[in-house]
């Protein structure tokens, strides 16, 4: 296909090639807005963003279009070193629906270098959409972030703890998400998140305890040191084949 990617409307003709409104029931059922939206698959557009390449400018513009699938693209396609604070206000305060905030956390604002800012400020947030938004990025901070150190994420525990009461699905979720990705990243994280969710256990709300027990499930597992270990010995020998 002839690069399309240098201008919005022309990315916007090649997604509706790709629409596919028998999808749309499916993904209704999984909480996903349906509003502005082809029913386009995650891989197609992961396709189209390795076609088109890193273009700042383009993301802004198909974030502008309101489509649902071209705000997925934008962040796909995103600089992450262009991206801005206020840029990232503003996308924020545009989510409405948890497919896209979570693609556009896990894809481009975690690898900003407001990412640990913004976690901490969204997750106070009181729109449902913002605040989920604070939670991925911790989430996705603990999985892509290798190099930073376990202080960042020991500081999200208590934030955690704060919010584990909020009942709206979106926020409860991504809370949870938080508290597991962050107890899986090592044997030190793995013990903290795990004080921290029988903390949470302990308070006076359902969804707190929900919160609380299934990161304790997954997090309590007993072979957790032996899985780590194994991992470990993989990445060290996958290291040394060349």
């Amino acid at each position: 296909m002839e690069n399309p990617k240098r201008n919005a409307m022309k990315v916007v003709r090649v997604l509706e090639e790709f629409r596919n409104p028998e999808s749309l029931e499916g993904l209704a059922r999984f909480g996903i807005s349906t509003k502005n939206t082809l029913g386009i698959s995650i891989p197609i557009l992961r396709d189209l963003a390795k076609e088109i390449g890193r273009n700042h400018a383009l993301a802004a513009e198909l974030w502008k279009t309101e489509l649902h699938e071209a705000r997925i693209l934008a962040g796909y396609i995103d600089d992450p070193e262009n991206v801005t604070s206020s840029q990232m206000e503003k996308w924020a305060k545009d989510f409405d629906s948890w497919d896209v905030c979570d693609q556009i956390c896990s894809s481009l604002f975690d690898k900003t270098e407001f990412a640990a800012a913004k976690a901490k400020e969204w997750s106070k947030r009181r729109e449902e959409f913002v605040k989920r938004a604070g939670f991925v990025l911790m989430a996705s901070l603990a999985v892509h972030d290798k190099r930073t150190g376990d202080d960042l994420f020991i500081s999200f525990l208590p934030l955690i703890k704060r919010e584990a009461a909020d009942e709206r699905n979106f926020v409860k979720k991504a809370v949870n998400w938080a508290l597991r990705q962050i107890g899986k990243r090592n044997p030190k994280l793995n013990k903290a998140a795990l004080d921290t969710a029988r903390e949470i256990r302990k308070m006076d709300s359902t969804t707190a305890r929900w919160v609380a027990a299934d990161a304790i499930r997954e997090l309590s597992a007993k072979d957790f040191g032996k899985r780590k270990r194994k991992s470990a010995v993989k990445k060290t020998s996958a290291s040394g084949r060349g």
